[in-house]
């Protein structure tokens, strides 16, 4: 790890965003790491120690593990726009989700509690990040309400646009597996529902990797949960949400 420059800060929406006294505030606290996928950022029981930021295409994802068959389901992803660990419950209690990296690259790291000091030395600071915490709710929400009345195909189609939307290019580093995942259902349907997806030409895919080949169509394809995650952004975080 290293301490980062501004110029690094500034790839990360959430913060780029800030004033300027707010981020050099902030800036002495923060640590970059290049992580891989699957890196666990922080575990579901243990204290939130860390904030976490995801920079450029990263990607992170919160992951419920909802039996003992070791079976997980994740219910948010996080790119630029974005922050894990301490921004809802304010850190130094026992995370709820389990936060892994989905796509790999560069993450800042803070200590929830310098980030807790910076957010009462400045009032603006601090209505920032819970105004965040508003739109990462509404995600939350959106997503049990979207597991609860969309088809396989639409989820699908709404999970890749999430995560092309905060990628560059068209490419998403996932496998049928990780993305069965994302959706809570066996690799079976989701299987079927790609193999669909190739025909029509919305997608294809090689080892490990989505393409997305038809972004219109398959937004078409999608269930309006993405509509109103963005609409939300936009009204409470102008500007932060990534939309192509």
């Amino acid at each position: 790890m290293s301490p980062p420059i501004e110029d690094e800060l500034m790839q990360n929406r959430l913060l780029a965003q800030l004033r300027d006294d707010d981020r050099a505030r902030l800036l002495p606290h923060f640590f970059k790491f290049d992580l891989k996928a699957r890196d666990v950022l922080q575990k579901a029981g243990e204290d939130v120690q860390h904030t976490w930021f995801p920079c450029g295409s990263s990607l992170a994802a919160f992951s419920i593990w909802v039996d003992d068959d070791d079976h997980a389901v994740e219910v948010a992803l996080i790119g630029s726009e974005g922050a894990v660990g301490g921004i809802v419950s304010n850190g130094h209690v026992p995370a709820y989700a389990t936060a892994l990296v989905r796509a790999p690259g560069k993450f800042l790291r803070i200590k929830t509690s310098a980030l807790e000091q910076a957010k009462v030395d400045s009032i603006a600071l601090r209505h920032w990040f819970s105004r965040y915490s508003d739109c990462l709710l509404a995600q939350i929400f959106q997503t049990a309400a979207c597991n609860a009345t969309h088809t396989i195909s639409q989820r699908t189609a709404k999970w890749l646009l999430a995560a092309v939307a905060r990628t560059k290019g068209n490419e998403i580093e996932m496998t049928q597996e990780q993305l069965a995942q994302l959706l809570g259902v066996g690799r079976t349907f989701v299987t079927r529902v790609v193999q669909n997806l190739r025909k029509e030409g919305l997608v294809s895919t090689r080892r490990g990797v989505f393409i997305v080949e038809d972004e219109g169509a398959l937004r078409l394809r999608s269930c309006p949960c993405t509509a109103q995650i963005e609409d939300h952004f936009d009204t409470v975080l102008h500007g932060i949400y990534p939309v192509d």
